[in-house]
């Protein structure tokens, strides 16, 4: 099994004629995902990669009963675009698009939320289910299908994350960035509620960063509900108090959010820790053999 995706999976590009989402299109059906249509105003009947576009998400819906987006739509028009995905009833919504401004993004997740919908991002990587659906900008190589789900805050490190992984031998039932900016439609402790649900996750690597509390909720929720092994890698530890560090939500402000003080509460949580980004797959190793031990 998987979390949010699989090979049914019917897709739709919005923004499909820029350039960005044409190549990322091309991918995204390379590795077998299911795209059934483009959407960008005004370029109805146009055809891009062989998929037809049309003026709207809610006309692409009709004519193709999709149940997916990815937005690649420029930031000034991307809540805009998310907005009218919620609206046609599109189950998952995945924005790519990066420095959308805070109070649209505010707007547009309470509209999400209204709608009943899930949407991962913005400023994110995307989601994959190794070896039948990949929506986003995810190198899909260097994924392998197995029993370990990923989420992360970080598009890089999820990369670094999946590779460890995979030359290690343990595959990836999904593996799922939710960005890292300040208002995002999909937090740690969804995720890690689908993976404690899904009978084929056998453990849990989360990446997070600097900034925010999504990271202590999460330790909290492990250990109250979780029944499989969980490790963790946190980075920004060198990270100066008041300064941005790559992702706009990742800034120690009044003396919260640092390495150091998720790092104790996750370990209080009895969470695997790995010190530095070489060691996450051994950390994700190590909390398995923890919780099921050789003999």
């Amino acid at each position: 099994m998987s979390i949010m995706i699989n090979r049914t999976t019917k897709v739709i590009v919005q923004g499909i004629t820029g350039s960005a989402a044409q190549f990322h299109t091309r991918e995204m059906l390379s590795y077998g995902t299911n795209i059934v249509a483009g959407v960008t105003p005004g370029k109805s009947g146009m055809e891009i990669n062989g998929i037809p576009v049309y003026n709207t998400v809610q006309e692409a819906k009709w004519e193709t009963d999709a149940n997916a987006s990815v937005i690649y739509v420029p930031a000034p028009f991307a809540a805009d675009a998310i907005m009218e995905a919620a609206e046609a009833g599109i189950e998952l919504i995945v924005c790519i698009t990066e420095h959308i401004p805070v109070l649209d993004m505010v707007k547009a997740k309470a509209y999400v939320e209204k709608c009943g919908v899930r949407l991962i991002g913005p400023n994110c990587p995307g989601i994959i289910t190794p070896d039948e659906c990949k929506i986003g900008i995810m190198p899909g190589h260097i994924h392998k299908k197995g029993h370990i789900g990923v989420v992360s805050r970080s598009g890089t490190l999820t990369y670094e994350a999946v590779h460890q992984l995979s030359e290690k031998g343990y595959g990836q039932s999904t593996a799922v960035g939710i960005g890292g900016d300040p208002v995002s439609g999909t937090n740690f402790i969804d995720v890690l509620t689908a993976f404690e649900q899904d009978s084929e996750t056998h453990g849990v690597l989360m990446i997070g960063e600097i900034g925010g509390t999504l990271e202590e909720e999460a330790a909290h929720w492990i250990k109250q509900n979780m029944s499989k092994p969980v490790a963790c890698f946190i980075a920004g530890k060198s990270a100066p108090a008041g300064k941005r560090m790559g992702h706009a939500g990742a800034i120690i402000s009044g003396g919260k959010g640092t390495a150091a003080d998720k790092i104790k509460t996750l370990r209080s949580c009895g969470i695997t820790i790995a010190e530095t980004p070489g060691e996450m797959g051994e950390a994700m190793i190590h909390a398995l053999n923890a919780l099921h031990p050789k003999n």
